[in-house]
């Protein structure tokens, strides 16, 4: 996945912030908890979250009726990279 994709994913607020609150949450969050820690309606948050799984920053795993989410540590890493390069 091309890293400017991916750094575009996270150039909203909400979304920045959805994969920072899944970096602190190894288990996983549900989908459902994101609204009212941003405040947003869950259309909005759903359509976030659809940014995030398009640019291959988050999966998915379902529990029950709930989808919960995990940031992917992998794209997590090749971002790590691209900024370290930049900052050398």
């Amino acid at each position: 996945m091309d890293p400017a994709v991916r750094f575009k994913a996270l150039g909203h607020p909400v979304r920045l912030g959805i994969a920072l609150r899944l970096a602190q949450e190894p288990d996983g969050t549900c989908a459902c908890d994101f609204a009212d820690i941003f405040g947003v309606s869950q259309p909005t948050v759903s359509q976030h979250l659809k940014v995030l799984r398009e640019a291959q920053l988050v999966s998915t795993r379902r529990k029950g009726n709930q989808i919960y989410y995990t940031l992917d540590a992998v794209a997590a890493q090749e971002l790590l990279g691209v900024l370290t390069q930049l900052a050398a």
